[in-house]
């Protein structure tokens, strides 16, 4: 090209030229990076090598028109270097295009085939048309390229395009099938104007170039060229937004199915809490009533039965005093009874101590300090806080457990010899605590079966009342467990309307 034939609008033409190309790539390669749902990732890749690496050598053109205008062309390897990059541009169209032979076949190595057989006969044109002029052999081989590579490629890729239109419009992807129409037309006709080339001396060249396309249109091939690229690029971008919207769709539908399966999950949590608690309730109050049931026998028959025994031995022993031998043996069989009776009234306050349903919680826990004294010599200080009042009959209940339970926990484990509960009556609540200045223990192992039975069982009966327990301890360093359970305003709670009165068969071994 001589500066005289130079067209400086040609520059603009190939900077938009290569600027579609260049825009199409990088949606392409953009698009290949997200879940695929009109085309497949890596049918799209050669697409966008193809867009990214022929924009570049459009503006290739362009640095090539610049040495023109200035009057300093470039030299013959840069030309060469512009034609093998354009050649190489089109491969990727080439192995895109090559879908459209065998939809159903995906296999990458069936499509190289095509590919590589065209780049090897380009190669093989370029070889064997030798000339001694090497602009006139170069401007052969940038026909060859478009000739052997181009037309095919862009045909191709047109043919595969429109099938994609045919499929997704059966997949009711209107939109989407009208686009993909239109960037297959534009890529089939753009493969075929690239059969307007500089003219040389090669078939058809010779007769159909860009010169022939200039007198009859009026106008440049380039412009062409551009205008198809332009529209191939829209095209698909329309496309690929298209399949974003899908995309935040299913995403936002895939959200919501989300969210109303974790309110399901929430509402069945709540519900199952709720019959958990209800349940534990349950439990705490079936097993206060077995004890009191077991107590009531062992108060009203067995002791009694004691009772009968130790009167009887006592008749036979004044009966038969002057026998010294059955004298002794009544003697030990009274001390034999005297055990058992005393045993029996403490399983009788263990099991249920009368002083809890009839005096109330702290009396309780005052018994329960003199008792721990008598029989495991630990002293226990009681500290009441607030003021002190009736709280409901299962409150007090598990509050008692709960302090049982610890200072049975600090007989066995603390290695020490006191401890303190303190109980503080607010507005709302009844806090229970617990210390002691023992060994401690890790509360994360003391309660991984099967070890802390007695630790899970105070939680559980804390739960059952809706109340929260925390466990403070390590080892060296002593332990605190704190119990806070809400309660009513306070009342005054009447025995006999509670059921606790005097007839009630918790109220044994008094």
């Amino acid at each position: 090209m001589t500066p005289s034939a130079l067209r400086p609008e040609l520059v603009l033409i190939y900077f938009v030229y290569g600027l579609a190309f260049f825009s199409m790539g990088m949606a392409l390669i953009l698009e290949t990076g997200r879940s695929p749902i009109l085309v497949e990732r890596r049918i799209l890749r050669p697409l966008a090598w193809f867009g990214l690496l022929h924009g570049m050598h459009e503006w290739m053109e362009i640095i090539i028109l610049q040495g023109v205008w200035a009057g300093t062309p470039f030299a013959d390897g840069y030309s060469w270097f512009r034609v093998a990059w354009l050649a190489f541009s089109f491969i990727p169209l080439v192995a895109f295009g090559a879908f459209a032979l065998k939809p159903s076949q995906q296999k990458w190595p069936s499509r190289m085939v095509i590919g590589v057989s065209l780049v090897v006969i380009y190669l093989l044109m370029v070889y064997f048309h030798p000339s001694d002029d090497i602009q006139n052999q170069i401007q052969r081989a940038d026909a060859l390229a478009r000739y052997i590579l181009a037309i095919p490629g862009g045909i191709l890729a047109g043919v595969f395009l429109f099938q994609r239109s045919v499929a997704v419009r059966n997949g009711d992807h209107m939109k989407s099938a009208a686009h993909f129409k239109w960037a297959a037309v534009g890529f089939a006709v753009y493969g075929l104007t690239q059969i307007f080339v500089v003219r040389v001396d090669l078939f058809p060249a010779i007769y159909v170039n860009s010169t022939l396309f200039q007198s009859v249109f009026g106008f440049p091939v380039q412009i062409l060229r551009a205008t198809l690229a332009v529209l191939i690029t829209v095209n698909l971008i329309q496309v690929i937004q298209i399949a974003e919207k899908e995309r935040d769709s299913i995403l936002l539908s895939a959200q919501q199915a989300r969210m109303e399966a974790l309110e399901r999950l929430r509402v069945e949590s709540e519900a199952r809490e709720i019959m958990r608690k209800e349940l534990l309730r349950h439990t705490v109050i079936a097993q206060e009533d077995e004890r009191a049931r077991v107590a009531r026998e062992l108060h009203d028959e067995t002791a009694q039965l004691l009772t009968a025994l130790s009167l009887s031995l006592a008749t036979l022993k004044s009966s038969l005093k002057r026998t010294p031998q059955i004298s002794d043996t009544i003697d030990q069989l009274q001390s034999l009874n005297k055990q058992m009776s005393q045993g029996i009234y403490r399983l009788v306050h263990d099991l249920r101590p009368a002083q809890l349903d009839d005096l109330g919680l702290v009396p309780a826990l005052q018994f329960l300090a003199e008792q721990e004294k008598r029989r495991a010599g630990i002293q226990v200080n009681l500290e009441i806080g607030g003021e002190a009042r009736r709280l409901e009959p299962l409150v007090e209940t598990v509050i008692f457990r709960i302090a049982q339970e610890a200072i049975t926990n600090v007989g066995r484990h603390a290695s020490i010899d006191s401890a303190t509960i303190r109980l503080e009556f607010g507005f709302g609540n009844a806090i229970l605590e617990i210390k002691d200045e023992g060994v401690g223990f890790d509360p994360s192992l003391e309660q991984i079966p099967p070890h802390g039975w007695g630790l899970a069982g105070m939680r559980e009966r804390a739960e059952s009342v809706s109340g929260q327990i925390s466990i403070d301890s390590a080892p060296g360093r002593g332990t605190c467990i704190r119990v806070i359970i809400p309660v009513s305003e306070p009342i005054e709670l009447q025995l006999e309307e509670n059921g606790h009165g005097s007839g009630n068969p918790a109220n044994v071994g008094r």
